[in-house]
Order: C-alpha cells, then structure tokens, then sequence
C-alpha cells in the first residue's frame, strides 16, 4: 500500500528544533484523522526519537541534522527518524529496518529518559536500525486500542 501523502523534514540537532518537529507531527496526524490522545501519543514518541539523536548522535562540535520522514495512510501513519542527517527513500529504509532484540535496547536508551520502553508503550510497531547512526520506525494506527496481550478478561 502507497502512502496517500509523505513529508520529510530536516531540522538542526539542537533541542529547540524538537517542537517544530512536534508541531508537523501534530498537524499531519490530524489530517489522518488521529484523536487528540492519538495525536498526543505521536508527538511524545516522536519527540523522544528526535531528543535521543539531538542528545547523543553527534558531538558538541558537530552541527548535525534529525531527518523525520512521515507516510500517511488511510487509517494510519509511519514515521521515520534518522540522525546522521541522511536523507533516505522511505520504502527502501523502510524495508531495511528490522525488528531489534532486548540486546540492543539498552545501547538504544545510551542514558537519561524511557527512551524505547516509552516509544514501544505509545505506538503500535516499532523498529529499531542501527548502522552510521539510528534510525527509528514508528506505525500508529488510528482508533486502534493498544491493549497488553498479557491481560486477561475478569468476568465477575
């Protein structure tokens, strides 16, 4: 299935640039039709993507970039974010980024913040690429309750 629209955009890895992202983010949800906890969900996950490569991708000296690809769907949105400032064909990416194992989660947190625990809690599929930097790929699908496959149902 193609992606009925796609958006890219680069910001400077600094902090103050995490908004603008959010922001985009924000209005591209609306437009797939997320509701406003949707959309919420999106813009923490997101934005804890763009804060791990602006803290940790590139060195003080370094004047980096954060790619966010976003693909919108009829009824859901993938997102892409990348440090190492490389533009990227989302559907070639896309098909490189595999599932990561437990192994790799703590390298992916480096330290501070809930980092992947918290982006896993808030969308539905998330991949993890780690190879000249990390690149992140995050599904949310609208109106769809995210339930633990672990709970089960109480019937009094």
């Amino acid at each position: 299935m193609k992606p009925f629209d796609y958006v890219e955009i680069r910001v400077p890895a600094k902090p103050q640039y995490v908004s603008v992202a959010r922001l985009t983010i924000s209005g591209l949800a609306n437009r797939v039709g997320f509701t406003y906890d949707e959309i919420e969900d999106l813009k923490i996950a997101t934005s804890e993507a763009i804060t791990n490569a602006v803290q940790h991708a590139y060195t003080e000296d370094e004047d980096g970039e954060v790619v966010i690809g976003c693909a919108l769907y009829e009824g859901k949105m993938e997102i892409m974010v990348a440090d190492h400032g490389k533009s990227f064909n989302f559907e070639e990416t896309k098909a490189q980024v595999g599932p990561y194992s437990e192994m790799e989660e703590v390298s992916f947190l480096r330290e501070g913040g809930l980092g992947l625990y918290l982006i896993e809690t808030l969308m539905d599929e998330v991949k993890v690429h780690q190879q000249e930097g990390v690149t992140v790929f995050m599904t949310k699908h609208v109106g769809v309750e995210q339930v633990d496959g672990n709970v089960k149902h109480i019937s009094s």
